[in-house]
């Protein structure tokens, strides 16, 4: 690894982690590759336009990771932007890329607990985060949104999608098995009904369901995502590591083995009012 880039990826959340434990998402960050999302960098673009950020908007996001997405929401002038990152190394990431402003910032906290008003937001979205959780923590961070939100606000996620719905339990077991192994990351995709179901019982009404196909680490795919430039520096930053090497065409091993199972997918839900059926049924 050169210098420079050495000096870059040393800041990158996990870097002080060895190659066999890093958890997949920032192994890939280490070696250039900056859109980590499922449903590639296409779907983050249709995902802001169905989620319709504009200059009235108060947008958070959770899980920022890299800041991709952040910039491409501050490209759509929101009258505020608010990153909430679990994660301390990259909250610091997100912020040293955001500009310097009154109006954007990035805050530790986590997804289920943002320390954020009530209502306060009109637009919060996820990425690639709610698959890595439990049911529960999924609806709890769902809930959280749904929190912050006022009536009539949007969220939006884009995740790992398991097809089709009907899928036997034991399918959906090895998947998350063997995807867990693969990305060192717990993994728990959910099919769409189970997707529609979670944001349903958050309190949300769902207005729209986009699918991609899963093919993260595909040739086309990548330089779609990256640009020929940063592809290619990508793939030789793979071939002289042979540790990241092993890790990252057993990830594609593993996509590729569950590709008529696996899809990513955007859903935007509008916060109807009624409030989480679980808190209905706890009060």
């Amino acid at each position: 690894m050169k210098r420079a880039d050495a000096a870059t990826a040393g800041h990158l959340p996990g870097a002080k982690l060895k190659t066999d434990r890093m958890p997949g998402h920032w192994l890939l960050a280490r070696l250039g590759k900056r859109v980590l999302r499922p449903g590639g960098l296409a779907m983050t673009r249709q995902l802001l336009t169905d989620l319709s950020v504009g200059p009235d908007d108060v947008v958070v996001e959770l899980a920022p990771g890299l800041g991709l997405t952040a910039g491409m929401i501050l490209d759509r002038a929101p009258l505020a932007y608010v990153g909430v990152e679990r994660d301390r190394d990259a909250a610091e990431w997100v912020k040293r890329r955001l500009p310097s402003r009154a109006n954007v910032s990035v805050r530790v906290g986590s997804a289920d607990t943002t320390g954020l008003k009530a209502e306060s937001a009109t637009a919060v979205l996820g990425e690639a985060m709610l698959s890595m959780h439990s049911l529960q923590q999924k609806r709890k961070i769902m809930e959280e949104a749904c929190r912050i939100l006022e009536t009539g606000g949007r969220y939006a996620i884009h995740e790992l999608l398991i097809v089709p719905d009907d899928v036997p339990d034991e399918v959906k077991q090895e998947i998350e098995q063997t995807l867990s192994e693969a990305i060192h990351v717990a993994a728990r995709p959910l099919t769409e009904a189970e997707w529609r179901s979670c944001m349903e019982q958050a309190g949300f009404d769902v207005v729209s369901v986009r699918q991609a196909p899963m093919s993260l680490l595909q040739p086309a795919r990548i330089v779609a995502d990256e640009g020929v430039f940063r592809a290619m520096r990508f793939v030789f930053n793979v071939l002289r590591d042979p540790d990241a090497r092993r890790r990252v065409l057993l990830m594609r091993k593993t996509f590729t083995k569950y590709r008529d199972y696996l899809r990513g997918c955007a859903i935007v839900g509008v916060k109807n009012g009624s409030g989480p059926v679980s808190s209905k049924l706890t009060s």
